[in-house]
């Protein structure tokens, strides 16, 4: 199964996967992957995409289409444009954190310093150079490519031009622009001093990070579905999908601390040990006495932590009621978010958009 979830997801998850084979049939059925060359650029293009991932983001811009009334099969680029411009985002985030693994698999800034040491005669740093050189390049090409499949709901599907261009504007200026910052703010947080932040200050975080693209995406869908970017359904999706983009980011932040590495693909501890300011944190050392603090600020951001620190570490984050805090948080920004669309008409779609909802803060991986 692509989504580890309870089998209550059952039925949710055949539908995501019809729709992310759709995505992915689409994308790899493709003229533009000729065109990135030479092949270390090819190869690294595509290297997240055929290992496959969740999907949300293009199964929730379809949903939203059909929710409103809309063909889903005119918003399939659109779909296939943000699985690619989210993938670009990893690829960078994954040289920012310094990850070395993304599902179950090296990222792409290592796999490519080893290639670029055994294919081209690359040595050491020079190797490590290369190796995020190429990252960096391939989620240039990514973004690209993005754009590319977006001007193709008119080339292909005949949406209107002018709708096209707005949700290429929306995306290349506001959305893009909050997802500098909030990888921005992520980085400076954690190396502030945690009294200096309050919870808003990393929900906000959170938000831009994380919560705008979910929002673009349902924004999007709706507007194809609709014929337009002015409409109240499309501002209810939005906002519902927005919603979701944090509780899904805090549920990441807890499968970061207590997720299973064989799931989430990623090593056990590395938000801890990177320091990353997660509302689990400050919750945590809201509830400590000095000697736990002391304790925790021990370990966090300690990049040569040992598995024991990790597992105590781990351990007072949960005494602290941190991880059940941010458990219950994200379910209540789920409940906000099927308020939002509660005034759309019943339909499939919007019952599969409340499951999705409900599944973000249950699944595994």
């Amino acid at each position: 199964m692509i989504y580890p979830a309870p089998d209550r997801y059952a039925a949710l998850l055949e539908q995501l996967a019809a729709r992310r084979e759709r995505v992915y049939r689409y994308l790899f059925d493709h003229e533009y992957a000729a065109q990135f060359r030479p092949a270390h650029i090819r190869d690294a293009a595509l290297s997240y995409l055929k290992m496959g991932g969740k999907s949300l983001r293009p199964a929730v811009l379809l949903l939203s289409c059909g929710a409103v009334g809309g063909d889903e099969a005119v918003a399939i680029p659109a779909a296939a444009a943000i699985e690619v411009y989210h993938t670009w985002t990893l690829v960078h985030d994954d040289i920012i954190d310094r990850d070395s693994r993304r599902r179950n698999a090296p990222t792409v800034h290592v796999e490519f310093a080893a290639r670029g040491a055994a294919e081209l005669g690359f040595q050491g740093e020079e190797a490590a150079h290369y190796g995020t050189a190429i990252a960096i390049l391939a989620g240039d090409v990514q973004q690209s490519w993005a754009y590319m499949l977006l001007h193709e709901l008119h080339r292909k599907h005949g949406v209107n031009a002018e709708l096209v261009l707005a949700l290429v504007e929306e995306l290349a200026t506001r959305v893009q622009l909050m997802l500098v910052e909030g990888e921005t703010l992520d980085i400076q947080f954690a190396h502030r001093e945690i009294a200096d932040l309050s919870e808003a200050d990393v929900i906000d975080m959170l938000w831009k990070k994380t919560g705008v693209l979910y929002e673009y995406a349902g924004r999007t869908g709706a507007a194809i579905g609709l014929g337009t970017m002015q409409a109240d359904a499309i501002d209810a999706i939005g906002d519902f999908c927005g919603s979701c983009g944090i509780a899904f980011q805090l549920q990441d932040d807890l499968l970061g601390v207590i997720g299973s590495e064989a799931q989430t693909g990623k090593a056990v501890g590395a938000d801890i040990r990177e320091g990353k300011k997660t509302v689990i944190v400050y919750r945590a050392l809201q509830n400590a006495t000095e000697a736990q603090r002391a304790e925790l600020f021990g370990i966090l951001g300690h990049a040569q932590a040992t598995p024991d620190q990790i597992a105590q570490a781990t351990r007072l984050l949960y005494d602290l009621d941190g991880i059940q805090y941010v458990q219950a948080l994200g379910k209540r920004y789920v409940e906000t978010a099927l308020a939002k669309i509660g005034s759309l008409p019943a339909s499939p779609n919007k019952a599969l958009l409340e499951q999705w909802a409900a599944y973000l803060v249950d699944r595994t991986v």
